[in-house]
């Protein structure tokens, strides 16, 4: 029984099968290489099951979750068919994401009594930070909402120049300073200038290094402290940008920037142009925090709200 419930319009989820394609592909013609000659699933099949998620960049612990889950239905049920596997790995991994996920997202919506709703964005350079701001930043204001976006990335002048390249495009409010400007001075700038203008969302775009992971999180906790100045309980939400393409490497970012700050929701962007969408299930699962956002294109509309209902249903689309 297919998990798709009209949730999303039809163009929404074309785009969203798209754009997993190539990882949807690639998983099944493992799949079908590991169950092979197979009617029952044994011994044999859950280790080529293993060997096929785990290829899949779902992550090792996350596999091993997975594994024990279907040999413990194995063992309750007796005998399992191979041909049920798909239904079974569809049914197990999205309840997998239920621990993170409510799975009812559908909209980009921010919660009614926070004005203005404060995004901090973290993340390395080159996983499309700024692109993902920016079309956030496109879609808040299609919902009618007043945005500002902050370029507190000072590090790198392109980073500044990129980002108002996106606040032109979209037509938003931008604030910023020269290079090598003190982030923390453009975040309480870019607030300041937001309650002024009665905005509902700000978006501040921070470093995107690693290089020194204490340097990063002093400037982050600094950012933070500054920012609380001018509305308490701010940031809302730190969003971490990872690029899905980058499979195994993107759990490295992770690890490294929920050390470094409090990461509460992600974005997972470039699916569509990967074989290692499995990633957005591993990471999820292993740091415990809602994917919220992924990137299945390079359209403004192609930046989808997370629903793990419509994930599940395109990744298992036969």
């Amino acid at each position: 029984m297919s998990l798709f419930k009209n949730i999303f319009s039809a163009k929404k989820k074309e785009t969203l099968d798209k754009g997993l394609e190539k990882t949807k592909t690639n998983f099944f013609s493992k799949l079908s290489k590991a169950v092979a000659g197979k009617s029952k699933v044994d011994d044999d099949v859950l280790d080529n099951l293993e060997e096929v998620l785990v290829t899949s960049d779902v992550g090792v612990d996350t596999t091993l979750k997975v594994i024990e889950r279907i040999e413990a239905r194995v063992a309750r049920d007796k005998y399992m068919g191979t041909d049920e596997l798909n239904t079974i790995l569809r049914e197990e991994i999205a309840d997998l994401l239920s621990e993170t996920h409510t799975g009812e997202e559908t909209e980009y919506s921010i919660p009614m009594d926070k004005r203005p709703y404060v995004i901090m964005v973290v993340g390395v350079n080159g996983v499309g930070k700024t692109t993902t701001i920016g079309k956030l930043a496109y879609q808040f204001k299609k919902q009618g909402l007043k945005v500002v976006l902050g370029a507190a990335d000072t590090f790198r002048a392109a980073a500044i120049d990129q980002l108002q390249v996106w606040a032109d495009r979209v037509d938003v409010p931008i604030v910023k300073q020269k290079m090598g400007s003190d982030p923390a001075s453009v975040a309480f700038d870019t607030l300041s200038s937001a309650v002024s203008q009665g905005a509902d969302v700000v978006i501040i775009d921070t470093a995107g290094r690693l290089h020194n992971k204490v340097n990063l999180m002093n400037e982050l906790t600094k950012v933070k402290k500054v920012m609380q100045k001018v509305v308490d309980d701010t940031p809302h939400e730190v969003l971490l940008v990872l690029d899905g393409s980058t499979g195994q490497n993107a759990f490295e970012q992770a690890k490294q920037f929920t050390k470094a700050t409090e990461v509460t929701a992600l974005a997972v962007t470039k699916l569509d142009g990967t074989a290692k969408g499995g990633v957005v299930i591993g990471i999820s699962d292993q740091f415990q925090i809602p994917v919220k956002y992924i990137g299945v294109g390079e359209g403004m509309e192609d930046l989808q709200v997370f629903n793990k209902y419509e994930f599940v249903d395109s990744f298992f689309k036969i």
